[in-house]
C-alpha cells in the first residue's frame, strides 16, 4: 500500500496541475504535446475523420492518459479557437468548455 499512496498523490498532482492550466489558460510542454498529438492524429485520419481527445492523451502518456483528459479537452479548445479544428458532440460543433460528455475533434470543413 505504501507505493500506491505516492503514485496516487502523483496522479492527483498531475490532474490538479492540468485542471489549473486549463482554467488559467496557461500552456506548458504537456499542453503543446497534446496539441501536436491532436494534429498528428488528425493528419493520419481520412478527410472528414475525427478523433477522441483520449487518443491524444494516450499518445502523450499511455499510462497516465486519464489524468490528461482535462488538458486534452483544453488543447482541443485552444486549437478550435485558433480555427485549426472543430470540436463536436453528436456531429454538431460545440464549445468544448461547455460540452458535457464525450466529444470528437475534426478538421474544419473547407
Amino acid at each position: 500500500m505504501g507505493a500506491a499512496l505516492p503514485a496516487a498523490r502523483t496522479a492527483a498532482n498531475r490532474l490538479a496541475a492540468a485542471v489549473d492550466r486549463a482554467q488559467s489558460g496557461g500552456v506548458d510542454d504537456v499542453d503543446r504535446r497534446l496539441e501536436e498529438a491532436i494534429g498528428a492524429l488528425l493528419d493520419r485520419r481520412r478527410r472528414g475523420g475525427s478523433i477522441c481527445p483520449s487518443e491524444a492523451a494516450r499518445a502523450v502518456d499511455p499510462d497516465g492518459w486519464r489524468e490528461l483528459m482535462p488538458a486534452a479537452r483544453a488543447a482541443a479548445g485552444r486549437l478550435a479557437a485558433a480555427g485549426a479544428v472543430e470540436v463536436t458532440r453528436s456531429g454538431a460543433v460545440v464549445d468544448v468548455a461547455l460540452a458535457r460528455g464525450p466529444v470528437r475533434i475534426r478538421r474544419p470543413a473547407s
